[in-house]
């Protein structure tokens, strides 16, 4: 039997689990073409996935919702997505929420961070050939309303103020090759 390589909230101080479920993706199943990026002459439609979750832990004042891929060649992973500020009554995000960048299928407040794409919205799956690449959906639960970041942070900043607020995270983890 083989283990799930570990990614890199395994590393992290251990938190309650969310239940994060999808109508468009699949733990350890291959992203639809919905979700893979749109340029580059990847075949997808830019579009994020319908996320739902469990709702957090007493104490939940917002969520943030990320998606990082552990296997990209850079040493340092690819930020895809990076949200917060959800408020904490909204535990769902349609799908294609975020694949425009016009923001106007998320919930008021939501602000979106500058991903690797150099995109504020969401950014597709575009591995370069090789291995399958992991695609982690994490919602976050966090303990205060608003992180305190802004828009042009970069991610891996905004993932620092995540983890030192997270009271609860919960992630699916579909993968994607070329």
């Amino acid at each position: 039997m083989s283990q799930r390589p570990p990614i890199p909230y395994d590393f992290l101080p251990q938190v309650p689990a969310l239940s994060v479920e999808s109508d468009d993706v699949v733990d350890g199943q291959t992203l639809p073409d919905a979700q893979v990026f749109d340029d580059w002459g990847m075949p997808g439609q830019n579009l994020s996935p319908h996320l739902r979750w469990s709702p957090g832990p007493e104490g939940t004042k917002s969520y943030a919702v990320t998606c990082f891929d552990p296997d990209a060649p850079t040493g340092s992973g690819f930020w895809h997505w990076v949200l917060f500020d959800i408020p904490a009554d909204v535990t769902e995000l349609p799908s294609g929420a975020s694949g425009s960048g016009d923001g106007k299928g998320l919930p008021e407040g939501a602000v979106h961070a500058r991903n690797d794409f150099s995109r504020k919205s969401y950014g597709g799956a575009a591995p370069p050939p090789g291995h399958p690449h992991r695609y982690v959906f994490a919602v976050h639960a966090l303990g205060v309303d608003k992180l305190g970041v802004d828009s042009d942070t970069p991610p891996a900043v905004v993932g620092f103020n995540i983890t030192g607020n997270t009271l609860a995270r919960g992630y699916i983890a579909p993968v994607y090759e070329t």
